[in-house]
């Protein structure tokens, strides 16, 4: 399976780490890593597992609550997110509701990122993302 799969209560340490990563090796503070996030919800699990083997490098990470998944995309950008996201788009034949966010761009902390994610799906998508609430400062 291309892309790893990890558990969601493990989500914001994973973040951490992939922070972590980049600090350690990224000198100039580009886009390290994007996160991006997909709303899977419409679509059935098995359809879901086979677009994520085809489409996923086996250096991504994983991270789902029900139909909501996020994806930590390791040295790239939103250009090349964006590229992943249209691949997503292609394998199910529709447009799906997504976001993609950028370290350090878009937050300096796991914290940071977690609510901005919470707050742009909100605003552009219409989506309420609640399952992150534990990891944000967004209570």
């Amino acid at each position: 399976m291309a892309g790893i799969h990890f558990n969601f209560e493990s989500f914001k340490e994973l973040m951490q780490l992939n922070i972590g990563i980049s600090n350690r090796l990224d000198q100039n503070r580009a886009e390290s890593f994007t996160m991006l996030y997909c709303d899977f919800s419409e679509i059935p699990k098995d359809v879901v597992e086979a677009s994520l083997k085809q489409i996923l490098r086996t250096s991504d990470s994983i991270v789902n609550h029900e139909g909501d998944y996020f994806f930590i995309l390791p040295y790239t950008d939103k250009y090349g997110a964006e590229i992943v996201k249209k691949m997503f788009d292609e394998f199910f034949a529709k447009f799906l509701k997504a976001f993609l966010l950028s370290y350090p761009a878009d937050g300096e902390n796991a914290e940071e990122l977690f609510s901005t994610m919470q707050d742009s799906t909100s605003l552009f998508l219409k989506n309420e993302l609640h399952c992150l609430d534990r990891f944000s400062n967004h209570l």
